[in-house]
């Protein structure tokens, strides 16, 4: 039986991208507040940019997760 073809846009490229980039700023802030490149008042946006970092990286993955297993 073939697979039924559908118009839905293919968005791999966007989330490979924005699992690269998160990671890779996740890395950056961790190399930088490991040197104290931060004051103190700037910890909480620091922190705050480093999760939601994380949560596109979680999204991402899922993303790929979900393609993995529809083109089963």
């Amino acid at each position: 039986m073939a697979k039924e073809e559908t118009n839905t846009p293919d968005h791999s490229e966007i989330y490979d991208l924005a699992n690269r980039t998160s990671r890779s700023t996740v890395a950056v802030i961790d190399a930088l507040t490991g040197r104290g490149a931060f004051k103190g008042e700037e910890l909480s946006t620091i922190g705050q940019l480093r999760d939601q970092c994380l949560q596109s990286i979680q999204l991402c993955e899922s993303y790929q997760q979900e393609q993995a297993t529809e083109s089963e």
